[in-house]
């Protein structure tokens, strides 16, 4: 039986899993990291970090399947993070990740350099300050000295494909992330660049994602009991990665998914790069050779964890159970997600969540309640921006909140689209591994392997009914709070 791997390098920690030639699951191996947060607005982990993590898992997954032929490893990750690396590979500094807010002032100098409008006709999304483009500025504004002795810069996934390779390279997912990427051309924006005062050579080499960038050096085979050689995918982003492990892409007409990890996604496969003009919602390259829209809520399941950790002694049984006995609306109680800035479709760092009607009459049911709905407004006001230029018949779920009956019944209201479960969700995880079965030549090519591998569909729980009458209160809040900010 051949076997390939997929390895997802996620922000609270590293999945591995290996699947069969069908993108079945025969085994899985996870390692945790920290994340740091030294200023408010700053998010950044350890790239180090990431090797020890990845070393354990993998360790671990090749001990669970005995003498398996293991016939390629393909990889997936956060996307948008900057690994500043000197000319021996070594990082510089701690690794900036998506969710850092810290280059306002970059974005600004982004949009000086190149007009708003034209940075979203050439790259498909305008300067965000989650991108690794602005985080490459705030380095030489900040810290010269490390600058100057910068070679490359990586995203997350591809300082791993170093680490287990040697080699310097990237492919157009992820690429697509850092808001220098041509999107039309597939290949880094010199203009863009040179207008920075920024050199192409800072940035890795570019691919499709099913294409071997190199093989597994001896050290890491020795360290992990894989085979030497062997073959390294160059994998995609997190999100487009999700998709291929759902089977969502653009051979597969009227077909998107939505996420409910630590934020909250909403994917939808295009044929030809299409821009939302005002840059509200992503568009990033698939790893299926299309594009895609992406809109983001940052704090989906993220608000879910951080209301839970305000009750440590309750579980998070108790608390849906409590939310369910809650009724439609809290009560009037809304809440707007913004714990950590927002981007779709906002687009602003420095928004801030807030509970909106709070009164005496709410109890913790109806708070629990209100960051479910909340969320699903939130989602719903993605998708509205995303429908002009993208309709789906529905949307397969996937990430931690998709477990809950509750919440996906809301977010399927919300959305006015059928939210359905699929058999099997290994997430990004998966999406690498499948990845990885081209990449090794059991598939001529991804459309091929999606056909032998895209996971059944499942019963799911009917939309909430009435929940879009509460879309109107829930824009009214969100208008108050950017008014509010205005004038802070």
């Amino acid at each position: 039986m051949r076997l390939a791997l997929g390895l997802d390098l996620g922000t609270s920690g590293l999945k591995a899993v290996a699947l069969d030639e069908q993108g079945r699951k025969v085994a899985e191996a996870k390692a945790t990291y920290p994340l740091h947060t030294p200023r408010p607005g700053w998010t950044e982990q350890e790239p180090q970090d990431w090797l020890r993590a990845a070393r354990e898992a993998l360790k671990a997954l090749r001990e669970k399947l005995g003498e398996a032929e293991v016939v390629g490893l393909g990889l997936s990750g956060q996307m948008h993070g900057a690994v500043f690396l000197d000319r021996a590979g070594q990082p510089l500094a701690p690794a900036p990740l998506w969710n850092d807010q810290r280059t306002a002032e970059e974005v600004a100098q982004i949009e000086a350099a190149l007009p708003q409008r034209e940075l979203i006709r050439r790259t498909g999304n305008p300067a965000v300050t989650g991108f690794q483009l602005p985080k490459l500025l705030w380095l030489r504004n900040h810290s010269p000295e490390l600058f100057r002795r910068l070679y490359k810069v990586l995203l997350p996934k591809d300082y791993l494909a170093f680490a287990l390779t040697g080699a310097w390279a990237s492919e157009y997912s992820d690429a697509s992330g850092v808001g220098a990427l041509n999107l039309a051309e597939k290949r880094w924006d010199s203009e863009i660049l040179h207008s920075l005062g920024l050199e192409e050579g800072l940035f890795p080499e570019l691919g499709p994602s099913e294409r071997v960038v190199g093989t597994l050096r001896p050290e890491w085979a020795r360290e992990t009991g894989l085979p030497a050689g062997l073959p390294v995918v160059a994998g995609a982003g997190d999100n487009a990665a999700a998709a291929l492990g759902l089977g969502v892409s653009r051979h597969r007409k009227g077909v998107g998914s939505v996420s409910l990890g630590t934020s909250g996604v909403i994917f939808i496969p295009l044929e030809v790069p299409t821009p939302e003009p005002e840059g509200r919602v992503h568009l990033f390259a698939h790893a299926d050779g299309g594009y895609h829209l992406l809109g983001v809520t940052l704090s989906a399941a993220g608000s879910l964890e951080w209301l839970r950790g305000l009750f440590p002694e309750v579980s998070l049984e108790t608390l849906l159970a409590e939310a369910e006995a809650a009724p439609l609306g809290s009560e009037g109680l809304l809440f707007l997600p913004f714990l950590a800035g927002e981007r779709s479709p906002y687009l602003n760092p420095h928004l801030r969540g807030a509970f909106v009607g709070l009164s005496l009459a709410h109890k913790r049911g109806h708070l629990v309640r209100s960051v479910l709905e909340g969320v699903a407004l939130s989602l719903g006001e993605v998708y509205q921006v995303m429908r002009p230029l993208a309709e789906v018949q529905r949307l397969l779920a996937t990430g931690g909140g998709a477990a809950s009956d509750l919440w996906l019944s809301l977010l399927s209201g919300a959305l006015g689209v059928p939210v359905v479960r699929v058999s099997g969700d290994e997430g990004a995880a998966r999406g690498a591994g499948i990845l990885a079965l081209v990449g090794a030549g059991v598939y001529l090519d991804v459309a091929q392997a999606l056909q032998a591998t895209t996971p059944a569909e499942l019963s799911s729980p009917l939309p909430q009914p009435g929940i879009e009458a509460y879309r109107l209160g829930y824009a009214r809040a969100v208008e108050k709070v950017i008014e509010l900010h205005k004038g802070c």
